[in-house]
């Protein structure tokens, strides 16, 4: 007798095309003219396929990214922080690129006008890469490279926040000898937080006066 068809089968198959799909059309023409149906063709899947599974296009390019951000999920620990940091950036300017046709920035920018797409990008894409980044860190702490003090939320920031900086205002994604300047100079910072807060600006740009009278 004839073997049944393997549902669970047929189901990943399916699923692993819509992805696939999803992607190429967007590298194509952009996450603006992404639709169901240009997928659902593209895949040669039904749209009840795909809704089956998904609500939107937007919650396809979030499994996709999911799949593909997977540096950042499991990060590097070479023993070089350098190159591990080097790593994980070089994986979000490779899904940053190019601007027009990146999902990512396709989804970025949807997110700006959907609270539900937005909060499911926060919370599945966004937080658990940086739970996992905080722990390289730390492992980094731990081993003696930088201070046990570091701000681990700044550290964020100096690092990740010049490549959405670049991104938003279209200058253009940092090349490896930049990003390597980038790196330098953050953990060169952070080694430094060990030696106390810089002092108190006053209005214009001095030390703050303390105030007669007041302690």
């Amino acid at each position: 007798m004839p073997k049944e068809p393997d549902a669970a089968r047929r189901s990943e198959r399916s699923r692993r095309a819509i992805l696939a799909a999803t992607e190429e059309i967007c590298r194509e023409n952009g996450y603006g003219r992404l639709t169901i149906e240009a997928i659902a063709t593209r895949a040669r899947v039904g749209k009840m396929t795909i809704y089956r599974w998904w609500p939107s296009k937007g919650a396809i390019v979030l499994d996709l990214l999911d799949q593909t951000a997977n540096v950042a999920a499991d990060p590097p620990d070479s023993g070089d922080l350098a190159a591990d940091l080097h790593a994980l950036l070089a994986e979000v300017i490779s899904i940053l690129t190019p601007p027009f046709t990146s999902p990512a920035i396709g989804l970025i920018a949807e997110a700006l006008h959907d609270a539900d797409l937005a909060n499911d990008l926060r919370e599945r894409l966004i937080r658990p890469r940086i739970a996992t980044f905080k722990q390289r860190i730390r492992r980094a702490q731990d081993a003696g490279e930088l201070p046990a003090d570091a701000d681990l939320d700044v550290a964020l920031d100096l690092l990740y926040g010049p490549l959405y900086h670049r991104m938003a205002l279209h200058l253009g994604m940092p090349d490896p000898d930049y990003l390597d300047t980038l790196i330098a100079h953050v953990l060169r910072a952070l080694a430094s937080t060990n030696a106390g807060p810089p002092p108190a600006r006053g209005r214009r740009g001095g030390p703050a006066q303390a105030t007669p009278g007041l302690r």
